[in-house]
């Protein structure tokens, strides 16, 4: 069982930056490839970015490359960030952290994958 709580979200000029963190709970913490989605009002949905177990494999969604970066601590405090840069208005969102397990390949860009979800937190980005 892992719980996650996501943390770091908040209101943010165009163009500045945030870092959100989702906190794992669990000793199998590094056992999970972790995924970040976020969700705009009316929209579905929508994958970020992703790290697996080891921390050795990332994957962003293009419109976010170049400008997000996700990192994890395995050792120290099980821990997930998403730094996000540049930010712009169409970045805001209600953010999610997940996990699932990656020990047979995975599916990181699909939603129906993860095992567990954090409760979200929300970014606005004004312009």
């Amino acid at each position: 069982q892992v719980q996650l709580v996501e943390s770091g979200g908040g209101l943010v000029q165009a163009g500045g930056s945030l870092r959100l963190s989702c906190a794992a709970s669990g000793r199998t913490f590094m056992s999970y490839g972790m995924g970040w989605f976020r969700q705009a009002p009316g929209k579905e949905r929508e994958f970020v970015t992703a790290i697996s177990s080891s921390g050795a494999r990332k994957y962003y969604a293009d419109s976010v490359k170049g400008r997000f970066t996700i990192s994890r601590d395995n050792t120290k405090d099980n821990t997930v960030s998403l730094q996000m840069n540049s930010l712009k208005p169409e970045d805001t969102a209600v953010y999610y952290c997940a996990a699932l397990d990656d020990r047979y390949g995975a599916s990181w860009a699909n939603d129906q994958t993860y095992d567990y979800w954090g409760q979200g937190t929300q970014v606005a980005v004004s312009s």
